[in-house]
């Protein structure tokens, strides 16, 4: 029998069924599999942050027990620190501190990091400019940021420019350093057949060289953040009169050890927040990179 020869049901003699609540729910759903990946994506990555968590958890548990035995007198348990920003926080000089704080970081980094970027694209893209620009990087580079403070202060004084300034130079290099090597780190197949492809040089840096040198060049960027905090602090322990180096330096002088620990904390955590910033830009602009992620 062939198929073109079965005649179709009529529409008179083909039954009508007629839709019940309990049929379709008896149904299955067609967003069960996207429901289900969803779900299991969710549980992965509060998994995975659980998993994250239990390192600063067991630090913060010796840290306590070790307050109240073998570290002495002199180390004070988080519980205190945690009152003493407290208190702190009820005065609100707290949030004076911080805010100081966290604009010469925002304005020095700012500056700094554009700074990387432009030398580092330039040095990598054009050996001209490498020429000119790597020779002068590498010897300010050796020059550590203790060793710049009394220039600085000659320079600007010992307001905020002479400690924005000293942020500006700290990012310039891990920024400079990483842009010039995840260029130069593209792969030469790649470059190859985008220019079998004729396309022109500000397409082929927008589609083949930015792209592939993103990995790198966010690994400065998490680099140079962190030392623009650490620098943050070398800077703020100059006769500033706000800050929270400020903060460390008056605990310090009136011997609050509470509040000395108080501010390692915070530098801490604002170093956190940013390195997890940059991962999360990481994540949106890498998302097409397939890496191998560990087991």
């Amino acid at each position: 029998m062939h198929l073109d020869r079965v005649a179709p049901a009529s529409a008179a003699t083909a039954p009508t069924i007629t839709p019940t609540p309990a049929l379709i729910a008896a149904q299955p759903s067609i967003a069960t599999p996207i429901s289900g990946a969803r779900r299991h994506r969710w549980t992965s990555r509060g998994t995975r942050a659980l998993r994250q968590s239990i390192g600063l958890i067991v630090v913060i548990v010796v840290w306590q027990l070790g307050a109240r035995s073998w570290l002495g007198t002199t180390t004070p348990a988080p519980t205190e620190v945690v009152t003493a920003g407290w208190d702190l926080i009820k005065t609100g000089e707290l949030w004076d501190h911080l805010a100081a704080s966290t604009r010469r970081v925002a304005i020095g980094l700012s500056i700094g990091i554009g700074i990387g970027l432009v030398l580092g694209a330039a040095a990598g893209l054009f050996r001209f400019a490498e020429d000119l620009v790597n020779a002068p990087i590498q010897v300010l580079r050796m020059m550590p940021a203790v060793a710049l403070v009394p220039v600085f202060i000659i320079w600007f004084g010992i307001g905020d420019p002479f400690k924005i300034a000293l942020i500006i130079v700290a990012p310039i290099f891990p920024i400079y350093l990483n842009v010039l090597a995840g260029i130069r780190g593209v792969d030469q197949k790649l470059i190859e057949a985008a220019e079998s492809l004729e396309l022109s040089r500000v397409e082929l840096v927008r589609y083949v060289v930015l792209p592939g040198a993103l990995p790198q060049i966010f690994v400065g960027l998490r680099q140079a953040l962190g030392i623009g905090w650490l620098v943050l602090v070398v800077a703020e322990m100059q006769t500033t009169p706000v800050g929270l180096g400020f903060l460390m330096n008056d605990a310090k002088e009136y011997l609050r050890v509470d509040q000395i620990f108080l501010v390692l904390v915070i530098y801490a955590i604002l170093g956190l927040i940013t390195d997890v910033a940059v991962r999360l830009l990481e994540r949106r602009f890498l998302s097409w990179r397939n890496g191998f992620e560990g087991r």
